[in-house]
């Protein structure tokens, strides 16, 4: 299978299932401005959308929207823990946490990264506060979204989060989310995958 991404985008979470899934990957960078990936082809021409994640299966299929290939990746590998199995109520659970982060986080930077007014980027950052509260509180008693075991929605919820990196949002004064991200980050497959994209210097 090929990832086509772009380093620090989305395509992170992707990224991160599979390297904690053991599931072999071959990378493909995407500059998202010209559209044209590393290994020299259009990127359009593989996903007219424009937009990372883009998953091409062995078959010649190609997946893409971010929650759709974090769930195909990690259903390739179920003994990994990262999904629960179809028709449970903890995998409804995961899909609601890919759910909000979806629509509440990722949609939620989408201001920062255009220029826009200043009333439009605080009412963005008030609400992005308002969601990081939540997760702040949820946090208080549970190592990941969903108890004590890393899912596919850690994994989402980190590639969108560490956008706060770049906006320079400080999120030290929710202190179970930043212990959150921190452990996180502090898992090796997850501190791989960011060396593989340039977000980390190598050990």
């Amino acid at each position: 299978m090929k990832l086509y991404y772009s380093s620090g985008a989305c395509s992170l979470a992707p990224h991160i299932v599979a390297a904690e899934a053991g599931l072999p990957l071959e990378l493909d960078r995407v500059n998202l401005t010209t559209k044209t990936t590393e290994s020299g082809c259009d990127f359009l021409s593989v996903n007219p959308k424009g937009y990372v994640p883009a998953l091409l299966l062995d078959t010649g299929e190609l997946l893409t929207e971010g929650p759709v290939v974090i769930e195909f990746l990690a259903d390739q590998a179920p003994a990994s823990g990262l999904l629960p199995p179809y028709g449970s109520l903890d995998r409804r659970r995961v899909q609601e946490w890919l759910a909000f982060v979806a629509s509440e986080l990722h949609k939620g930077f989408g201001p920062l990264w255009r220029p826009v007014s200043e009333d439009v980027r605080k009412a963005a950052l008030a609400q992005l506060h308002r969601r990081f509260s939540f997760l702040d509180a949820t946090l208080e008693d549970r190592s990941y979204l969903m108890g004590e075991g890393f899912t596919v929605a850690d994994a989402y919820a980190f590639a969108i989060l560490n956008w706060c990196r770049f906006h320079k949002i400080d999120l030290s004064p929710y202190v179970h989310l930043s212990a959150y991200l921190t452990r996180i980050e502090h898992r090796p497959k997850v501190r791989k995958a960011m060396q593989d994209e340039g977000l980390l210097k190598p050990a």
